[in-house]
């Protein structure tokens, strides 16, 4: 081959290669600062597949969620233990556990109460509105006790659970279990932090009554229902990742 024809194979091969090089996009935006890269994305029977997945999902929550935070389980104890707070339908349940069980002592616990502007007495708490109520409804004075807290703040009840243990220290009784009675979808959550401020040496065991206003196996057709759920909901992994793992 002639010198002239290498050369104009030369410049050929180059301008293919210039072609090949200036057809090809860049991936590159912005001096660099951007780069585009291939991903995987769902297809259609993808999202159908996840859709159904949180259908799925969104269902067993609403079925087990409620069962779940009002959870009932009693332990072998003398000791029953209830919440001031609660409303008199908890109050009615409470007293009735005591007469159908075999327990020797009934202690209310709680702190002040809401709109007190903090601790004044041990009479202006709920501990002290609780044992009222129970003595109203026919539980007998000489087996019911307080156990006051002095606290006011977001961790309320594990306050009145460190009420209670620094009340049994106090009586010099060797207790090695109780049974809180409190409202449905707070039962979860006081079995929780009464298990921490109590150790791991008490039993704690839980009754959880269920509000008369609607029905629990349909919480979310009503407006308390669904207030309780997702109220105690939030509350209980509040109590979860910021009362018990920060006491650890």
């Amino acid at each position: 081959m002639s010198q002239g024809n290498r050369s104009i194979a030369t410049v050929s091969k180059f301008d293919t290669l210039a072609e090949a090089f200036s057809s090809k996009p860049s991936n590159k935006r912005c001096l660099g600062l951007l780069t585009r890269k291939e991903r995987w994305g769902l297809s259609w029977s993808g999202w159908i597949v996840v859709g159904l997945a949180v259908l799925l999902g969104s269902y067993w929550l609403f079925r087990s969620i409620y069962p779940f935070l009002a959870t009932t389980h009693r332990v072998d104890t003398k000791v029953l233990v209830v919440e001031g707070w609660v409303h008199e339908y908890a109050i009615r349940a409470a007293v009735k556990e005591f007469r159908t069980g075999a327990y020797e002592a009934v202690v209310a616990t709680g702190g002040p109460v809401e709109g007190s502007g903090g601790y004044t007495n041990d009479f202006n708490t709920w501990a002290s509105v609780g044992a009222d109520l129970l003595k109203k409804n026919g539980l007998p004075t000489g087996v019911l006790f307080m156990a006051p807290s002095r606290v006011m703040d977001r961790d309320r009840t594990y306050a009145s659970a460190v009420a209670l243990r620094r009340w049994l220290a106090s009586q010099n009784v060797n207790v090695r279990g109780i049974n809180i009675v409190t409202e449905n979808t707070h039962a979860r959550r006081s079995q929780l932090l009464f298990k921490k401020a109590l150790g791991g040496k008490m039993n704690v065991g839980i009754i959880a009554v269920d509000n008369p206003d609607y029905d629990p196996k349909r919480w979310w057709s009503y407006s308390a229902g669904v207030k309780d759920v997702v109220s105690e909901g939030f509350s209980y992994l509040y109590a979860v990742f910021f009362v018990v793992f920060a006491t650890e």
